[in-house]
């Protein structure tokens, strides 16, 4: 009798569902992909679920191929040595290989008073806590976003266009991913939209009050409605499971992303830690590196040679209210360059990637293995970053002894 193969998919995001989907290409592959939800959380539309304008989840009957066993409950732990994940519900699942695709979500704060006043929206539940409260406010109320990465411009341009008070603060650089080139057509939106950007020194957030938020520069900003936006965190299912991570409690992998513990243990998307050298938490490395975990797990199976982690990136795009935007090109090392479309045109763009994010993962589901966008060579940054690591650690132990 031919051998069957039971792979286990943790978290149905971009690179878990993506994962999955390429997963089914071969026959004696059973595919079970564990989530919490039972929907499809499209996470670079969560600003738009805040403003009303989107709800932000797809079906997955839409993204997922027929073939994926789907189950909705959360794994408690995974038993490396049993080969077995235990679900919170009771039970457990076996696997001869697991992909952990466990994502991100907001990052515990660790400011006095944030995590009782602030609203973080980070996830999807985190999301929908907030929009009853800037319901019940007044249309005039001060509203403060906390972070000046793209999830933070975003929710205030969003909020802002619908006229409220919004006031933007940064804990630094307004979008410090940004060429300055782009940093100031970002800036120029956002004033147009009646948003008070604090940035620069002294703006670190140090205190988060039920009606104020307190700067390190000693100002205090009225807020009737706090949000936060600054940093990610990742699910601790690595760290209770007693395997390998980084100090955030990513999965330390090795460039195939394999468990540096495990063989049969692959990581994709936000929560992997690849050579302890991760990528940019989002959804265009989240993607390619579900699908790199798929083909991983899938070489792996033929008695192949997996092939290593070289992605490439190409910009950052953010929206800027419903009627603009900014598509932020980079390199293939992912550093800003000074090109970039903003305008409407550059909402247009947003919007292409938005709507494309979905028909990637659809288009894998109907035809696995279609997917190529993980096999665009990022060039020799990586390999000149890794490089460097390595000539770096017997410096470091040197001086260390």
């Amino acid at each position: 009798m031919a051998e069957n193969f039971d792979v286990v998919v943790i978290g149905g995001g971009y690179a878990g569902v993506m994962a999955a989907n390429r997963l089914t290409q071969r026959g004696d592959v059973t595919v079970t992909l564990i989530n919490p939800r039972a929907t499809f959380v499209h996470r670079i539309r969560l600003h738009q679920l805040v403003g009303g304008s989107d709800s932000a989840v797809v079906d997955y009957r839409e993204v997922l191929a027929d073939g994926v066993r789907l189950v909705v409950d959360t794994v408690d732990r995974i038993d490396a040595a049993g080969r077995r994940v235990a679900l919170a519900s009771g039970g457990s699942i076996a696997y001869d290989y697991l992909v952990y695709a466990v994502g991100s979500g907001s990052a515990d704060p660790r400011v006095p008073g944030a995590a009782e006043f602030a609203y973080p929206i980070g996830t999807f539940e985190e999301a929908e806590r907030l929009r009853p409260v800037l319901g019940t406010a007044a249309a005039s109320a001060a509203v403060t976003v906390v972070g000046a990465g793209p999830t933070g411009i975003e929710t205030a341009a969003e909020l802002a266009e619908q006229g409220r008070a919004v006031t933007l603060v940064c804990g630094g650089v307004l979008g410090p991913y940004l060429h300055p080139r782009g940093r100031r057509s970002v800036a120029r939106r956002l004033a147009g939209l009646g948003v008070t950007v604090l940035d620069g020194p002294g703006t670190k957030v140090t205190a988060v009050t039920r009606d104020a938020v307190q700067l390190s520069d000693g100002r205090e900003v009225p807020s009737a409605v706090t949000i936060w936006t600054a940093g990610f965190g990742v699910p601790d299912l690595a760290v209770r499971s007693g395997l390998a991570t980084d100090a955030l409690g990513r999965l330390l992998t090795d460039e195939t992303l394999t468990s540096v513990d495990d063989v049969r243990i692959i990581a994709a998307g936000d929560s992997a830690a690849p050579s302890d050298l991760p990528l940019r938490m989002s959804c265009q490395a989240a993607m390619p590196m579900g699908a790199r975990a798929a083909d991983t797990v899938l070489s792996r199976i033929a008695g192949e040679q997996p092939e290593t982690l070289n992605q490439a990136f190409g910009a950052q795009c953010i929206s800027l209210g419903r009627a603009d935007g900014i598509f932020q090109f980079a390199n293939r090392a992912d550093v800003a360059v000074w090109f970039n479309i903003d305008g409407r045109l550059g909402a247009k763009l947003k919007e292409t990637v938005c709507t494309g994010v979905v028909k990637h993962l659809a288009g894998e589901a109907q035809k696995p293995g279609g997917y190529r966008l993980h096999r665009i060579s990022g060039g020799p940054g990586r390999a000149q970053r890794l490089e460097a690591r390595r000539a770096e650690a017997p410096a470091t132990a040197g001086r260390a002894a």
